[in-house]
Formats: C-alpha cells, sequence, structure tokens
C-alpha cells in the first residue's frame, strides 16, 4: 500500500480544512521516518516555493528520500524560469486558444484589430471553477503539475501566450476557493493513491496508453485485448488508459504505450512522466527521442556504419539543395519529413521538376528535409526486436501499383499485402542489420524497416512504436508474441521491485 502524505509549512496553515493523520508540517517532515515497504507520496502545499524556500526544500528532500511528490523539484526550476512556460498555447493543446476566446473571463483592454485580451486562472490539482477553462486547466497540469497555479494568459496581435504562472498554497485561497481546492484534494488522492481493491490479487499493474480515436494505431482492438490476456497470465493487470490519466501514472508499476508517438506531444510527456516515477517504460522517451526524428536517426546510423541508403540532409537555408540531390543522389530521389509515420511526408521525386516542388512543399513544414536513394523493391522487411533480440518478421509488400507500403490520398489509406514468418527463416544479413540499429536507440520494443536487394541490405528507419495487429505481426507466433513481450515487461517489474 501506498503512503500519502500533505505537508503544510505549518500546522496552522491547514486550519479551514478537516484534520487529518496525513497531514504534517514541514518541520515534521524534515524530521519523518517512513519503514514500511509501499511508496511514499507527497503532496507539497508549503507556502513558498522558491529556490531555497520550504517548499523548494519540500520537494528537494522528497526525491531523495525516493518518494514521490508533486509538485517535482523539475517543475519548480520550470515554474521559476517564464521562458520555460512562456509558450504559445497552440503547443499545450489544440482547445486551449478555443477555451480562452470564448471564456467570459476575457477583459478586452484595446479596441484595434491586434487588441489584447487577459485571462486570470487558479487552477486546483488541474481544475478550474469556470467550467468552460476545464480544458485549460487539466493541460497546464498534465504540463506542469502543480497542486495549485496561479496564471495570467494574455494575447497580443492575436498569439495567446502564458504571461505568468506561479504556485500558491492553500492559505492564499478566498472562502469559495478553499471548497473547490478540498474537493479537487479529495478527488485527486482518491484517484491516484487508492488502489481499486479488484486490482490487488495481481502482482503488478501494468498501463497500457491508448487513443481509441486514432485512424492507424499501433495496435488495433483485438491485439490490445491479447495484451491484457497475456499480462493477466503472467500476474499482471493490464489497463488501458487515455491522455486523460496523466496524473494516474504514479499507480502502475509500468507503461506500455500503444499510440504513435511524436516528441511535442503527450506520449512524450507520458514517457518521460513515468520513467521520473520510476515505472518501466516501453517507448522510453529516449527511444522515442532517437527514433521519431529521421534526421537525428540517419545521422546516428551512418556514423555508426549501419547500412542505408544514400543519405543527404538538407536545409530549408541551401540555395543549391536541388543541385545536391541530382549530383549525390540521383532520381528517382525519396524526399521526407523528419517526423512522418505511416509514409505521410514522403514523397518520391523521378525528375527535376518533381523534386522542386517536393522540396517546396515539405520545407514548408520543416526546417530540414532528408533525401534518400531509392531502392526498388518488391517488399519491406520489418524485423521487431525487444530487449536486444529479434521477436518477429514480416515482409510488407508495396500498394499494387504504388512504390510504398501505404498510399494515403483516398478516402481510406490503402496498404498492401503481408508475410509474417519465423525470425530464423529471414536472412542473417536483415537480422543483424536490425539488431546493429537498435542497439544504438536501447533495449525496448522497436520495429526496424530494411530493404533488401541482391546482397546489398539497407536500414530504412528504426520505429520505437511498432505495429502489432492481430492476425499480422502475429500470425506466426500467435499469443506467443503477446506472452513475450509482457514476459519483458515482468522480468523489469521484478528487477524494479528488487
Amino acid at each position: 500500500m501506498s503512503r500519502l502524505l500533505i505537508v503544510v509549512g505549518r500546522p496552522g496553515d491547514w486550519a479551514p480544512y478537516y484534520p487529518s493523520e496525513d497531514v504534517l508540517s514541514f518541520a515534521q517532515y524534515l524530521a519523518y521516518s517512513y519503514t514500511g515497504t509501499g511508496r511514499v507520496r507527497v503532496i507539497n502545499l508549503c507556502q513558498s516555493a522558491k529556490y531555497l524556500s520550504q517548499g523548494y526544500y519540500c520537494s528537494l528532500l522528497a526525491e531523495a528520500r525516493g518518494h514521490h511528490v508533486v509538485p517535482s523539484v523539475m517543475t519548480l526550476n520550470d515554474l521559476s524560469r517564464k521562458g520555460l512556460f512562456s509558450l504559445q498555447l497552440e503547443d499545450l493543446n489544440p482547445d486551449v486558444v478555443q477555451c480562452l476566446e470564448q471564456s467570459s473571463e476575457a477583459i478586452r483592454v484595446a479596441e484595434d484589430e491586434n487588441a489584447t485580451h487577459e485571462v486570470r486562472l487558479r487552477t486546483f490539482f488541474g481544475q478550474s471553477a469556470n467550467p468552460a477553462l476545464k480544458s485549460v486547466a487539466r493541460a497546464l497540469f498534465e504540463r506542469f503539475p502543480c497542486p495549485i497555479l496561479e496564471v495570467v494568459f494574455r494575447r497580443r496581435r492575436k498569439v495567446w501566450q502564458i504571461e505568468s504562472m506561479k504556485p500558491a498554497a492553500p492559505q492564499d485561497l478566498a472562502e469559495a476557493e478553499q471548497d473547490i481546492f478540498a474537493g479537487a484534494l479529495d478527488r485527486f488522492s482518491s484517484m491516484i493513491w487508492r488502489k481499486p481493491r479488484a486490482r490487488r490479487r495481481y502482482r503488478f499493474d501494468l498501463a497500457m496508453l491508448v487513443n481509441p480515436e486514432e485512424e492507424m494505431p499501433p495496435s488495433d482492438k483485438v491485439a490490445l485485448g491479447r495484451f491484457e490476456k497475456a499480462g493477466r497470465k503472467l500476474g499482471i493487470n493490464v489497463e488501458q488508459i487515455s491522455r486523460r490519466d496523466y496524473m494516474r501514472l504514479p499507480e502502475y508499476d509500468g507503461l506500455f504505450i500503444r499510440e504513435t508517438t511524436a516528441i511535442d506531444h503527450h506520449t512524450y510527456r507520458f514517457a518521460r512522466k513515468a520513467e521520473a516515477e520510476g515505472l518501466v517504460v516501453i517507448d522510453d522517451p529516449a527511444s522515442i527521442l532517437r527514433c521519431t526524428n529521421k534526421v537525428f536517426l540517419a545521422d546516428l546510423l551512418t556514423n555508426n556504419k549501419v547500412p542505408t541508403p544514400a543519405t543527404l540532409i538538407l536545409s530549408r537555408d541551401q540555395k543549391d539543395a536541388v543541385e545536391r540531390v541530382i549530383e549525390g543522389i540521383g532520381f528517382p530521389a525519396v524526399i521526407k519529413i523528419p517526423d512522418g509515420a505511416f509514409s505521410r511526408g514522403v514523397i518520391r521525386a523521378d525528375d527535376e521538376a518533381a523534386l522542386r516542388t517536393g522540396l517546396k512543399n515539405l520545407f514548408r513544414q520543416s526546417a530540414l528535409v532528408l533525401a534518400q536513394e531509392y531502392l526498388y523493391t518488391d517488399y519491406d522487411w520489418r524485423v521487431g526486436v525487444l530487449g536486444g533480440r529479434a521477436i518477429y518478421a514480416c515482409k510488407y509488400f508495396m500498394v499494387k501499383g504504388h512504390w510504398q507500403i501505404y498510399q494515403h490520398g483516398g478516402a481510406e489509406v490503402d496498404s498492401g499485402d503481408f508475410e509474417t514468418m519465423p525470425t530464423y527463416e529471414v536472412p542473417k544479413k536483415v537480422i543483424q542489420a536490425a539488431l546493429h540499429a537498435t542497439r544504438l536507440i536501447g533495449d525496448g520494443l522497436y520495429g526496424v524497416d530494411i530493404k533488401q536487394s541482391g546482397n546489398r541490405v539497407a536500414v530504412i528507419e528504426v520505429n520505437d512504436n511498432p505495429s502489432i495487429d492481430a492476425g499480422v505481426e502475429d500470425r506466426f507466433l500467435g499469443g506467443e508474441l503477446y506472452t513475450l513481450i509482457m514476459q519483458e515487461f515482468l522480468s523489469r517489474m521484478e528487477a524494479n521491485r528488487r
């Protein structure tokens, strides 16, 4: 069982609220010693969170003691530097700007076309007294987990930004806000710290992050169910969660991301938080960082002598980008943006005119573009690697009449045929190239895309979040594939517990 501690600056700071044995003053926490075996969770409500204040030391001591604390020292440091939180609100959540525009709290202070609007908000564990700003409060709490936040948003020249943001304490609240805070604290602590009894019969709890609305998810519903079944057989309770469950991560022993990952995305934030909480994580943040950007990956593979197609990294500022491709690669050439997925953001240029048009379009999306030699093959190899060993292999065939395994543009995305086979039937060169490439990334779960033309083998990319769909990647191994992955989680969670 976890132990919950609520730390305030002085005992009197908690006077407006119900007494609780979980509430300690900072002085009491300073002398606190816990001899139990469960996790200790700390909610830091000390009044000042400035550097070297009681609030700062509370979070610092909590982390030194191995306690899981909200807010963390990293969050406090981020909130102390305006440059880290003064960002455009689109970076937090696409719905945030709409909420701010519609908020009745917006105050017009100028009447010209560059009118300035201001919204003041106080959040309580990601909740707001204003229902219109619920989405804003939740998005901020996901990015800057802090019990009470005072935030000022300001719109200048039609762009919303965070003007100021700082932690607050319970004693700063008006009477009406105290009720809201107490309710938010109760909901938060009940959700985070108290596990449902039905789950306690399992040895471990694994969160599986999914997005039911995703058009092309890494695993379909049947595969997700098979992961759950395989986990239960090993004593792991596998529970599907969504982006709304960010602050529930401390409940679990591991996180398995089954949603397409990206750096500027909640999947990366989930991975970072889970790792900071000491969970076993696949995909881990380093793997996401290394795999999702093709520029980084191309440089990494080339510098470590992994066989790849001839590759150029092109900059938007290069006036001779077209000439460099013609001289260094020739036609046809493949050009792609660094963070495309499922064949999106990838163009084949068969001549100079197509190359110029393609680069012009892609440079609108990214300052850097990759150009690669086009290797014709009927299919791409996909080798699944987990913990440094190959566990499955597929041939993904090109869409009929198309040069890729996926074809976008119609009402639906077309995909080519596939063939799944045992890894021992895959050419040795292909397996070796896959293992060589993934050793540079980490020890997680990867899907390595490889082209083979005669004796030549070339790694196209390493995917940190490979597709595992029912009836495709599992066609040869069946349920054993899901068991292999759950067994890896089990081994790592057992090692963590030891």
